[in-house]
């Protein structure tokens, strides 16, 4: 065959391909589409296509007018099955997006199109967004839902609630019509949802009952949230991913979720990290956990103010898990005798790959004592009547409180060296001076003070005021005299460290690794750039660049979104 036909063949199959392109993606475009004729080429294109399945529209934004034109276009689709919508309201004021959502759900209603996948994430909606979503969340069109995305929307307690009632109004109807809701995918972290939310939401999980993966961590969720969700979750068998990290269990909630784990032993993933189980509540878990769930892959105990005798409990659960690929146990109160018998036991049931970094570790007041003990006497910390941590817990030892003063104070070195939220609080009222007198003559260095903000802020999450407001004074103190440079350019150096060290600028330090996530420094900086040291021309940089489309930015939701309203009110 000459190369002229090879390269007509090819280019026939090239086109067969696109008239059959069963995905649409205008992901990342950066598109800002306000009216109809903004959206007219999205909606041709749309039309274009003879079979499409998957609409991704992630990281622009869309306006009422032009989602109806969208919208439009999607009812010529019955075989519409994913819409990839997550980051598509940015800088839309909360009002818009309730009706931009209900023309896009009467497009796939009225296309008679039976969702798969309805990804909403990181568009910062809140419980009105909810009100957009009412009538194609109960509608056939989603008897049909398999993944339901919702992560960083800001629901609440009213959306959660809302959204509880749309999915037990869909598996009614749906079970009525002889296909009951089948959801295998349920996500929904950073939303605030609190015990109300969670326990409205599990009343939804029970009744559904063939759920593979629930997530929902970061949602203010204490001992009663954990029970209701417990409950629900024995009705879900067929769980592989429980991800509840960086809510409030105490021993409380450890102990009604260990009496339901049997129940799903097709389980892989298991995320109980920074849930404040402590060592009582990881034996009950490890015991739970140590004769059966051979699936495991995934164990996940970080942050949780375990002890030695709680992470080899733990450590030991792991021994008939063959296929387990990482334990992490970092970030809890082991000391160094703990780290090396965590070593140790992993080592003895060959499973020492699997370990992950202890490097974190916090370490114990006594090296030589338990952890939970203060000279020998057993410690706890206070809850409430329902089981809650209180906030500002004292100690108690046999009955007898002991004051805060006599907890441990944690030094500025040790914070930054290894930063957590608890030794954020531990270091206490002079937490601000004591970051500034660590870094001595370098408080007036831009990097090394952005660099300490950095730390300072990552440990901050939406749902910790403590935690925030620390952090907050913390920035204060670090920013305040060093924004008081009125040199040319210093306030272009500020803001360009500030991205940088964010990972959303490139810099020169190429071993430099950007963080993971930055919703931390982003709802931090919310309440920076709002002082009167913050200057205004670091404020337009952020702006301009905190707008564009970024994979650090568009995983921030909320966070972003809230900080882009504070931006351009100045």
């Amino acid at each position: 065959m000459s190369s002229k036909a090879i390269s007509q063949v090819t280019d026939q199959l090239a086109k067969t391909q696109v008239d059959e392109k069963f995905e649409l993606s205008f992901k990342d475009r950066g598109l800002k589409l306000n009216t109809a004729a903004d959206a007219k080429e999205i909606a041709d294109e749309i039309r274009k296509c003879k079979t499409m399945t998957a609409l991704r529209m992630e990281g622009n934004t869309l306006g009422a007018d032009a989602a109806e034109v969208i919208a439009k276009a999607l009812q010529e689709h019955p075989e519409f099955q994913r819409a990839h919508w997550s980051d598509m309201f940015t800088g839309r004021l909360k009002t818009e997006i309730p009706p931009a959502l209900k023309h896009l759900g009467k497009g796939i209603i009225s296309a008679g199109a039976g969702l798969v996948e309805l990804d909403l994430s990181d568009n910062a909606f809140g419980p009105t967004g909810v009100d957009g979503l009412i009538e194609l969340l109960k509608s056939p069109s989603c008897y049909t839902l398999k993944e339901l995305r919702l992560n960083n929307n800001g629901l609440g307690i009213g959306g959660g609630k809302m959204l509880s009632q749309c999915l037990l109004d869909c598996h009614k109807s749906s079970s009525a019509a002889g296909k009951p809701l089948a959801l295998r995918v349920f996500i929904s972290g950073r939303n605030r949802l609190e015990n109300d939310g969670a326990t409205a939401l599990a009343a939804a999980f029970k009744a559904i009952g063939t759920l593979e993966e629930i997530s929902m961590p970061q949602n203010g969720i204490n001992p009663p949230g954990i029970q209701a969700l417990a409950e629900a979750i024995e009705h879900n068998k067929g769980l592989k991913k429980l991800n509840l990290n960086d809510n409030t269990f105490t021993v409380t909630g450890a102990k009604s979720m260990a009496k339901v784990l049997h129940h799903i032993q097709k389980l892989e993933e298991l995320n109980f990290g920074d849930c404040l189980v402590r060592t009582e509540g990881a034996k009950v878990l490890a015991s739970a956990i140590s004769q059966g769930h051979t699936s495991l892959k995934d164990v996940i105990f970080s942050g949780n103010e375990i002890n030695k005798a709680g992470a080899t409990a733990i450590a030991d659960a792991m021994e008939n898990k063959a296929d387990l690929e990482m334990l992490d146990l970092d970030s809890n109160q082991l000391g160094e005798d703990g780290v090396e018998e965590v070593k140790g036991t992993m080592e003895a049931i060959n499973k020492a790959d699997a370990l992950g970094s202890l490097s974190g570790d916090e370490g114990t007041d006594d090296e030589d004592e338990e952890d939970g003990d203060v000279h020998g006497e057993e410690v706890e910390a206070q809850e409430d009547e329902e089981g809650d941590a209180v906030d500002d817990p004292e100690l108690q030892v046999k009955g007898k409180a002991i004051s805060p003063e006599k907890q441990t104070v944690v030094s500025a070195k040790d914070f930054l060296s290894f930063p957590s939220p608890t030794k954020l609080i531990q270091m206490g009222a002079g937490r601000a001076a004591a970051l500034k007198q660590e870094l001595g003559s370098e408080c007036s260095d831009v990097d090394k003070a952005v660099q300490t903000f950095m730390k300072v802020s990552s440990v901050v999450t939406t749902v910790d005021t403590k935690t925030k407001e620390a952090a907050c004074d913390c920035t204060d103190k670090l920013f305040e005299d060093l924004l008081l440079d009125s040199r040319e350019g210093a306030a272009s150096l500020f803001a360009n460290a500030l991205l940088v060290n964010m990972g959303v600028l490139k810099g020169e330090d190429k071993k430099f690794r950007p963080p993971s996530s930055i919703v931390g420094p982003l709802t931090v900086l919310e309440h920076a750039v709002q002082q009167t040291y913050f200057p205004k021309q670091s404020r337009e940089i952020l702006s301009a660049f905190v707008s564009k489309p970024h994979p650090l930015l568009d995983k921030s939701g909320p966070a972003r979104h809230n900080l882009l309203q504070t931006l351009y009110k100045f």
